[in-house]
């Protein structure tokens, strides 16, 4: 299997199990009320889209063999509208849609910790 098609796998368990987390975080939180359940969700989607669009972002770029310093700055360009998607999706959360602090940054977390452990896990059982 080659490297490329092994890190796809690896990108597409990673993004699946994010987004069991996040949705599993959005059901509990639903338990106390609805709408922590939903500001539970946009916290967890705050991250999951940016990491969506990044992946897609990074693929595409795959594709063609860039010169090696051309690798370094399209990776920090890809870091950078993730971040930047992320911090705008999150004040859309706050500003717009009222969510509910506690419930928003919780399932944040835990997206941005699945987004750290989830690969070492995989790797690990692949």
């Amino acid at each position: 299997m080659s490297v490329s098609l092994l890190s796809r796998n690896v990108a597409r368990k990673l993004l699946f199990i994010q987004f069991l987390a996040i949705m599993a975080s959005g059901l509990l939180f639903s338990l106390k009320d609805p709408f922590w359940g939903a500001s539970a969700l946009s916290g967890g989607m705050a991250v999951w889209l940016p990491n969506i669009m990044f992946m897609i972002f990074a693929w595409r770029h795959q594709v063609s063999t860039p010169a090696k310093g051309r690798v370094a700055w399209s990776f920090a360009l890809g870091e950078g509208v993730k971040v930047l998607a992320t911090f705008a999706l999150l004040v859309v959360a706050l500003a717009v849609l009222k969510a509910v602090f506690l419930p928003l940054i919780v399932t944040w977390i835990l997206a941005l910790v699945v987004q750290i452990v989830a690969p070492a896990v995989i790797n690990n059982k692949g």
